[in-house]
């Protein structure tokens, strides 16, 4: 079977609403996600992140304003095993309204209190993403 690296990014867009903090999440194919995606040749790892979220939220690219390191997994599909190295930045956008890609199956995306997000995310790694991304807003404060 041969093997295949992916570069990937992707962003986890939030907001403070009242004293809350939420988080947007995309659900595709019927699983909570964080908006991510494949690197285009020549891209940054950056510019890859912004263009990424934008797309599969339907948004004016979005600011960086942190970054969250990366995570790593492996897949099998059609006899390849894939290799998947995903880099992960805080963002936030100006925009109020978004449209799922539904050219990449995305069905719905919502904004969800970050205390809840850990719990509807459906991989283990976005549960490492959405800690690294608590541990960042409180070395913030």
């Amino acid at each position: 079977m041969s093997r295949k690296a992916i570069t990937a990014c992707g962003g986890v867009l939030f907001e403070e609403r009242n004293g809350e903090m939420y988080v947007l999440l995309i659900r595709r194919r019927g699983l909570w996600d964080i908006p991510k995606g494949k690197i285009e040749e020549g891209e940054s790892l950056e510019m890859c992140a912004r263009r990424e979220v934008a797309e599969e939220v339907g948004c004016i690219l979005p600011d960086i304003v942190g970054s969250l390191g990366s995570t790593y997994h492996e897949y099998e599909m059609y006899d390849e095993v894939f290799i998947k190295t995903t880099w992960w930045y805080v963002m936030v956008t100006q925009s109020h309204e978004f449209t799922p890609q539904i050219e990449e199956d995305i069905e719905e995306v919502r904004w969800v209190e970050l205390s809840e997000a850990g719990t509807l995310v459906s991989f283990d790694n976005l549960n490492r993403v959405l800690e690294r991304f608590e541990e960042w807003l409180n070395r913030r404060s």
